[in-house]
């Protein structure tokens, strides 16, 4: 950063010291808000979910070697494969907007072309099979097919139209690879490493289950015992570490996912406070923008609307499968068919902490472009669907 603008970052903290008017009752409900957000989030996601995505993250970059993800996910890997298994990772992961972001740094510092790596970074989180679910019995059958279908031909669109923008980055970084010295033979066979990483995507994904709306089904069944199959696949990770991986390969392994920790924690903490301050927790009316005039003005199905569901969506923090309650209260307060779907698409693949984190990963211009792809395909979506539905 440079001097200037660390300059100037310090005037508007100073500003903002100076001006903000505690005294009101709006701010300091606020201002509670953005701590109880933080406190909700530590609780419910970041030993569930976060922490083993960091330890995912740091066994990506240590043990998938580079000329792997190259050969699958580099810009001159085979598309339909690429783009294909990218897609449909989110059906897989079930990950939140914010879960996803170490494993999108292991495989695009490990190489990954910025195409197949910003579809995986979409779809991640917007391509969950309970939420779509939930969204369907929830919100009706036509906003939950809309939703599935636009989010996996979203994923595929957006990491297309940044590949081919970014085209000549991700052109040099193919050729700077191929001067990397070749892998080292490894002691260890491909059954093995995928069980070793099957067992921390499993653990990643039955400690993070959350409980269904419904109490019946095989979600519900899942729930009950979620616990004791994240623990099951903790004991299998054990012996596989025991079995087949020396103890400084573990460290390096350690120091790895460390890394990645202090990359992303902090960004993450202070941009969840953020959107706690300005939006409140979810299903609350406490931020500094009263949801009131949120829902005033996403009512109809104009450009306008559209374009505000998308970029509130894209700046306020969801949990997982929170955003079907909360949109359901705000469609019953007058919200259209189409912002609705906006807020569906942006939502749960962007937050605030999230753009944060991106940002430090890829750098500010592929950032910028990532986000606004995400934020106008979600405004036109909706509009289309608001303009078909209406």
């Amino acid at each position: 950063m440079k001097e200037r603008d660390k300059f100037i970052l310090m005037v508007i903290a100073y500003l903002i010291a100076f001006y903000i008017p505690l005294a009101h009752p709006r701010v300091q409900a606020a201002n509670l808000e953005a701590f109880f957000m933080l406190q909700d989030y530590a609780r419910k996601h970041v030993l569930t979910c976060l922490v083993p995505a960091f330890f995912i993250a740091g066994a990506i970059a240590v043990f998938v070697s580079q000329a792997s993800v190259l050969k699958y996910f580099g810009a001159g890997a085979n598309k339909v494969l690429s783009y294909g298994v990218a897609s449909v990772s989110g059906s897989v992961l079930a990950v939140c907007s914010c879960t996803v972001l170490p494993l999108f740094a292991g495989i695009y510092t490990r190489g990954a072309g910025i195409g197949p790596a910003t579809a995986f970074l979409y779809s991640g989180p917007a391509i969950n099979v309970l939420a779509i679910i939930l969204t369907a019995r929830v919100l009706g059958l036509p906003l939950g097919i809309a939703r599935a279908a636009g989010a996996v031909v979203f994923s595929i669109v957006i990491g297309l139209l940044m590949h081919l923008i970014f085209r000549k980055e991700d052109r040099e970084r193919a050729e700077a690879a191929l001067h990397l010295p070749p892998p080292e033979e490894d002691r260890r066979a491909l059954w093995q490493y995928g069980i070793y990483f099957l067992a921390m995507v499993l653990i990643l994904i039955f400690a993070a289950w959350g409980r269904p709306e419904q109490p019946v089904g095989f979600f519900s069944a899942v729930y009950e015992i979620h616990w004791y199959l994240a623990a099951f696949f903790l004991v299998v990770l054990a012996v596989v570490l025991k079995l087949w991986f020396n103890k400084d390969e573990m460290v390096t392994w350690v120091e790895s996912t460390w890394g990645f920790a202090k990359q992303i924690f902090p960004l993450l903490l202070g941009g969840v406070l953020a959107a706690g301050f300005l939006m409140g927790r979810p299903g609350l009316d406490a931020g500094i923008i009263p949801a009131k005039y949120i829902s005033a003005l996403v009512g109809g199905n104009s450009l306008e609307a559209n374009l505000l569901a998308s970029v509130v969506g894209a700046f306020m923090y969801f949990a997982t499968l929170t955003e079907v309650p909360i949109l359901q209260g705000l469609l019953g307060s007058g919200m259209g068919q189409g912002p609705a779907l906006a807020l569906l698409l942006a939502g749960p693949a962007l937050s605030l902490p999230n753009m944060l984190i991106i940002r430090s990963i890829m750098g500010t211009k592929k950032a910028l472009v990532y986000i606004s792809l995400v934020i106008v395909m979600s405004a036109l979506t909706g509009m289309l669907f608001g303009a078909l539905t209406g």
